[in-house]
């Protein structure tokens, strides 16, 4: 065995892949994968199948098809008032898994300090110890799930390589707000630290968080964008999350780093999708926008469900998920719990320890995921009230 793989053999297997196995074992309602039940606009499977049909079915090229480059270009501009050349400044990756796997392998040398915020998306820690870095990480800490200014500010040093970020965050439904990500530009600029930044769940926020003002992204910040690597993907915000088609925008040195290491990991993907994820994004402008809308009001039922079932949670300011303190039921830890959900209560969440360096941190938390239609929302919710949740 390799030193690598002996390093990814300490990784225990994805919580997501054994609670989604256990529901389908037991038959319980899975409330803690993040997949919606429903698929995205019609238009958009449509444009994929003509694709299918027209003879788009061969090897794409590596950097991506330029219809889909062109259109994400279009849409930072959009959105955001970026303007990256979609030649030299756009990449299409499987995903944004593999955009952040691509990223650290081509920004992150062995050895190499890297700045990331706890808890995370699992992915994160397996490249890291893919890259061979030294992980930093800087604690969301329940209940507030907001980052601590001055542990960033201590954080971030001379020693430091890159900044790995994730906003809206995923597992605490966090937004950055900009002054928190304006400290952080303030750093990365001090410290000449290159930041990659994963915001899959840019459209996903919710009209009541953050004074309205929504996701911003760290790119748009004076001095920023020359310096980071911006990560998303249809997935979440178009509800294609099986179709894996991402991307990564920012300046050429850093695509190019990003695609010196994709075109040794799937080179290619999603030839039929790439123009279909085009059309979306040039010609459904308005799905996300009225997805983060009935999101919300899947949130307030989910989160209204679970305070009266005993659970109390943080109400996220954007994503899918919503986290529960389950300290006061008397279980040692939010897995025990989850894997006695199902006989307890017919559901399934996900233990949010897993997420975490420090187990202790994250060891009675629990994430629960909205993204599903109201009424299995409305029937999760009544079995978690009629059931005995205490230890």
């Amino acid at each position: 065995m390799s030193r690598t793989a002996a390093r990814l053999a300490h990784i225990p297997p994805t919580v997501f892949s054994e609670m989604s196995a256990l529901a389908v074992r037991t038959g319980a309602l899975n409330l803690g994968q993040g997949f919606p039940d429903v698929d995205g606009p019609a238009s958009v499977i449509a444009a994929a199948e003509s694709a299918l049909e027209s003879g788009a079915n061969q090897y794409a090229p590596g950097i991506g098809v330029p219809a889909l480059r062109e259109a994400i270009a279009r849409h930072q501009q959009r959105h955001y008032g970026l303007e990256p050349d979609p030649a030299t400044e756009v990449v299409v990756t499987t995903g944004c898994t593999e955009g952040i796997a691509a990223a650290l392998l081509g920004l992150v040398d062995p050895g190499d300090e890297v700045v990331v915020l706890e808890p995370y998306y699992d992915s994160y820690v397996a490249m890291l110890e893919m890259c061979g870095a030294r992980r930093r990480p800087v604690q969301l800490r329940a209940p507030t799930f907001r980052p601590d200014l001055d542990e960033l500010r201590a954080a971030v040093t001379d020693d430091t390589k890159l900044i790995l970020l994730n906003t809206p965050h995923n597992p605490t439904g966090t937004v950055l707000t900009r002054e928190e990500l304006q400290v952080i530009a303030d750093l990365a600029i001090a410290h000449d630290v290159v930041v990659v930044t994963d915001e899959v769940y840019e459209h996903l926020v919710f009209d009541d968080a953050l004074s309205g003002e929504g996701h911003v992204p760290i790119a748009t910040l004076p001095g920023m964008w020359e310096r980071t690597l911006t990560l998303s993907s249809v997935g979440k915000s178009w509800s294609f999350t099986g179709w894996k088609v991402g991307w990564a925008t920012g300046p050429a040195p850093l695509v190019q780093a990003l695609l010196a290491a994709k075109q040794w990991l799937t080179f290619t993907s999603g030839a039929p999708l790439q123009p279909a994820v085009a059309h979306a994004l040039d010609h459904e402008r308005d799905w996300p926008g009225g997805l983060a809308r009935d999101l919300q009001a899947r949130r307030d039922l989910l989160c209204d469900g679970l305070a009266a079932a005993g659970l109390a949670p943080r109400v996220p300011e954007g994503t899918y998920f919503a986290t529960t303190d389950i300290s006061h039921l008397g279980w040692a830890d939010g897995r025990e719990f989850c894997l006695a959900l199902p006989e307890r209560a017919g559901v399934v969440a996900i233990p949010t320890q897993g997420f975490y360096d420090d187990q202790e941190a994250g060891r009675q938390l629990v994430r629960w995921a909205f993204c599903k239609v109201p009424d299995v929302i409305r029937d999760g919710v009544r079995r978690l009230a009629a059931a005995d949740l205490a230890r």
